[in-house]
């Protein structure tokens, strides 16, 4: 086909949207001599229709790596084409042309990483001019010929270098330094919003070319706009939208000399719309700050290193949460589909958990509390808007309903900065990087105000208070940041002695006088972390943080929480100068991570304690094992103080009940994970089963009468059922759990977290709390491989972490560990193990066992005491004079100091374990990830899995 012949069969052609645009776009093939769709994995009509499940996918055409392409009728919109394409960009992996066509005319928007959009209009009447027929037929075969000459960042640092020139001549003239800085950022913003139209088109270009022969007058009409943009309403016969949001609270234009309204002007005719918010503000605050001004030349913070922080804390956590829901979320959808009873519900059920991660998102919150000018802020936020949209479109490919708009937004961010220009300017970072942010995935921003104020990125003291008092950081989810890098010296030069010697003061016994300034923020987040008022943090420091005075920082953090990833010598700008940091993730996260490798710890001084060994492999590959099944279980969870102290118990135990039976039945001794790792807190609780009736549990009438007076103000009135109306029953009385141990005297326990994982024997009829798992066994063979550097590896590896504690769960802990043949759960339900490597290893745990009780309970320091009731375990009591000594006594202490005799006891049961699973080459010192690599291979086996290869 002749372009022509195209125009001739298309110029004013009736035909509809749908009827007409794989028509049109073949014929365009033809007449450029490209082949048509032909691949449905890389080059289609229709991409992601089946997916959707909509009849229409996220591009009319597409091709890899090439271009995404959305049809219009004739005079159709294409603006609205645009926005769909730029809403599933994502889900076309990131085409670097967006095309949209209404046949009469065709637009070609490029779309590369870090470059600003250029658009190419081609007419349908024009579709045979040399210089249109060579772009079209470079769509299809070299789209790098697209590419924009300039980057965002040449762009970004462009303009920065022009606001430089401006305010150093302004301050040069006298003027205060922060009225021209704030005067400055305003006119920055309206650059950027007329040219992406949020303003009337070129509005503040077109005021300054008005009015440049007259500075009096252009501060007027400055000023005047400044006002409508801070309520919205008229200016020059224009619409005005409602900007606000703090940044046009206070106005006060400064009047320029013809130089800077020349500059000024200049300025204006850039594109704003590309200029990149990671690095906008740093560059600004140095052009700004006369204080701080540096060359503006290539020296930045590029965007990539400060994601090696932003990943791990934010990102990767989260995004482990969604792939998690996505896993709960496919089978209810199939379920839905499939119709039938529960289909709806399970619709239901899909959908609230997608709707659920949304509310996550919602409400996560980020503290950068040295925020700057707002890099941090900006990609954290913009990471949390990214994950939003991409669990927007896995949701609708699942067939679900996907919002309409994303809600993450400024609120998600917090920040603390003692610089008040850059205080100023983080809040324009955030604003600009979320405006260009929605445009970009074609959402509309917020309206009325255009800019939510931002008044929780505070300009004031991160460490003290003005009384010198500590500062107190907002409760948030994470923390990251780049906190100042001046060293003891520098402290007393930059600060003031005096200033410095009152921080110092403040912190005294937490941070060494000799540390860096930088250590004060990661102690600070170490105490968020510690009082549960964050999860984790991911910092910059120095790479002297490694040594010295700095370091005891970052062995306070390993003692309370852990490192969980860490770059120990990276390259990094500090106000223009190229220096090495260390970047540091820290809080309750599971693994760990150093340079870019898998590790098994990362030690305070930025060193792995393994590596340079072989890997374990992928464990995310582990899957569970049916043999495990039916084993392992949480304790129960009351909810309402069910508990009662000793004291009580035992009068009630001796109380008579109107139906002669003993309290005995719902009164009983109850264990959580302190009265494991610390010692027995003498705590009982009253326990009526998983289905006792009310007029039943009201003749045990002491602990029911308590239970109706304290426990059912709590509990009537809450939502769900089990709660409200079965208010004397436990939230969740694990009847499972209860019917596993019911015919054994005893069982083994471990707390759900705790520093060392330990596991302990406890006796019929004490009843495990939720934060115990239980495992229903009474044989000491698993007690052993239980307790074995083996089982302890992969329950570290597998489970998760809360601070510095590792969570041990029945599910991926325990049901994916792989226990050596012959011993494995399925084997042990009808009784111990028989085999000598078994009979050895029961030995071992006996002799273990045995030698903690005798260190826990030394026979001089106690006395056993029988209980109240018969049956009931003894009371274990001080002797007089040793009550001190024994309250020392607790299994988290004896673990701590690990003495020779323990240690001993643990590697002949480590030995006897090994010897079970046939390692005949085991040793002490046989390295923990070629024991984990061995029990994945076993776990695989026994799943007939493949070990995944990368």
């Amino acid at each position: 086909m002749t372009p022509a012949q195209l125009i001739a069969k298309w110029k004013n052609n009736p035909l509809s949207e749908r009827a007409g645009s794989q028509p049109f776009f073949l014929d365009l093939c033809s007449m450029l001599g490209v082949d048509p769709p032909n691949d449905p994995d890389s080059y289609c009509f229709e991409r992601g229709a089946t997916r959707t499940g909509a009849g229409h996918g996220w591009a009319d055409v597409w091709k890899r790596s090439h271009f995404g392409w959305e049809n219009k009728g004739p005079g159709g919109d294409l603006s609205g084409a645009l926005r769909q394409l730029m809403t599933y960009a994502l889900a076309l992996d990131n085409p670097p042309l967006l095309v949209v066509s209404n046949r009469e005319i065709t637009q070609i928007h490029t779309h590369f990483t870090g470059t600003p959009s250029e658009t190419y209009t081609i007419r349908l009447e024009d579709v045979g001019t040399p210089e249109n027929l060579q772009r079209l037929r470079w769509l299809f075969t070299d789209p790098e010929k697209f590419r924009p000459g300039r980057t965002v960042l040449d762009i970004t640092k462009d303009a920065a270098g022009r606001f430089a020139d401006i305010a150093q001549s302004m301050t040069e003239r006298g003027h205060d330094p922060a009225k021209v800085a704030h005067f400055l950022i305003q006119s920055l913003f309206c650059m950027f919003a007329e040219d992406i139209g949020l303003l009337p088109k070129k509005l503040f270009e077109r005021v300054i070319a008005k009015r440049q022969g007259d500075p009096a007058k252009l501060a007027v009409s400055l000023a005047e706009m400044f006002q409508a943009m801070r309520t919205g309403g008229d200016f020059l016969l224009e619409d005005i939208a409602y900007f606000n949001g703090g940044l046009f609270e206070h106005v006060e234009v400064l009047e320029l000399i013809p130089g800077e309204i020349e500059a000024l002007l200049a300025a204006s005719r850039m594109d704003w719309s590309a200029i990149e918010p990671s690095i906008l503000g740093t560059l600004f605050e140095r052009g700004l700050d006369p204080k701080i001004r540096a060359p503006l030349g290539a020296n930045y913070t590029d965007p990539g290193t400060i994601m090696k922080l932003v990943r791990p804390v934010v990102v990767e956590p989260l995004e482990r949460e969604w792939e998690a829901a996505k896993g709960r979320i496919a089978p209810l959808v199939e379920k839905y589909h499939a119709g039938g009873k529960g289909s709806q519900k399970a619709g239901q059920d899909a959908q609230a958990l997608f709707l659920g991660y949304l509310e996550r998102l919602k409400n996560f919150r980020v503290l950068d509390p040295a925020c700057g000018s707002g890099n941090f802020l900006y990609l954290a936020l913009r990471a949390l808007k990214d994950l939003e949209h991409r669990a927007n479109l896995d949701a609708e490919a699942l067939g679900l309903h996907r919002q309409l708009t994303i809600e993450t937004s400024p609120d998600n961010v917090r920040g603390i900065e003692i610089n008040a220009y850059a205080a100023e300017l983080a809040r324009v970072t955030v604003w600009i990087g979320e405006i260009q942010w929605m445009l970009k995935h074609g959402y509309d921003c917020r309206r009325n105000p255009i800019l939510a104020r931002l008044d929780h990125i505070e300009n004031r003291d991160a460490l003290l208070n003005a009384d010198c008092t500590e500062a107190e950081w907002p409760v948030v989810d994470v923390i990251v940041g780049n906190p100042p890098f001046l060293g003891d010296k520098r402290m007393r030069s930059e600060l003031g002695a005096e200033m410095t010697a009152k921080i110092r003061a403040c912190y005294e016994g937490r941070v060494p006088g000799g540390a860096d300034l930088v250590l004060y923020w990661f102690e600070k987040a170490r105490d968020q972390i510690k009082a549960k008022r964050c999860e984790a943090a991911g910092l910059v420091a120095t790479n002297s943080i490694r040594g010295g005075a700095n370091r005891k920082v970052l062995d306070r953090i390993v003692e309370s929480t852990r490192i969980f990833e860490a770059w120990s010598d990276e390259p990094w700008v500090n106000e223009g100068a190229a220096v090495r940091v260390s970047l540091v993730c820290f809080g309750g996260r599971a693994g760990a991570a150093l340079d870019g490798r898998c590790v098994r710890e990362v030690h305070a001084d930025l060193t792995a304690a393994d590596g340079g060994q072989p890997s374990s492999g992928d464990l995310t590959t582990a899957k569970a094992l049916t043999e495990n099944e039916g084993t392992a279980f949480l304790g129960i969870q009351k909810t309402g103080p069910f508990d009662i102290p000793g004291e009580l118990a035992r009068q009630w135990l001796r109380f008579p009940n109107p139906h002669g039976r003993s309290n005995s039945e719902v009164v009983k001794p109850w264990f959580n994970g302190l009265d494991i790792t610390r010692r027995n807190r003498d705590f009982w609780i009253i326990d009526f089963g998983v289905d006792m009736k009310q007029d039943e549990a009201a003749l045990y009438e002491a602990p029911f009468g308590y239970a109706k007076e304290y426990v059912q103000p709590t509990r009537v009135g809450k939502r769900e059922a089990r709660t409200n109306e079965q208010w004397w029953i436990f939230q969740w009385a694990r009847p499972k759990m209860r019917a596993a141990v019911r015919e054994i005297p005893r069982f083994i326990v471990t707390p759900e977290v705790s520093k060392h994982r330990v596991f302990a024997w406890v006796h019929h009829p004490i009843v495990p709390d939720k934060n115990l798992t239980v495992i229903a066994r009474q044989d000491d063979t698993t007690f052993g491989v239980l307790h074995s550097r083996v089982h302890e590896l992969w329950a570290l590896r597998l489970g998760t972490s809360l601070e510095d504690r590792p969570r041990y769960t029945p599910t991926t802990t325990f049901e994916t560990f792989p226990f050596p043949a012959g011993m494995t759960p399925a084997d042990t339900a009808a009784g111990a193990p028989t085999s000598p490597q078994s009979e050895a290893i029961a030995a071992a745990a006996r002799r273990l066992n045995a030698l903690r009780e005798n260190w826990l309970n030394p026979t001089e320091w106690v006395e056993r005491i029988l209980e109240v009731v018969p049956g009931f375990p003894d009371r274990i009591i001080p002797k007089s004079g040793h009550e001190a000594e024994l309250k020392k006594r607790t299994l988290t202490n004896l673990y701590n100091l690990r003495p020779a005799w323990l240690d001993s006891a643990h590697k002949a049961l480590d030995a006897a374990v090994a010897a079970a699973y046939g390692w005949t080459d085991y040793t002490p010192d046989m390295p923990d990830d070629e024991i984990l690599r061995r029990l994945l291979a076993l776990n695989l086996e026994r799943t007939n899995a493949s070990p995944r290869t990368t």
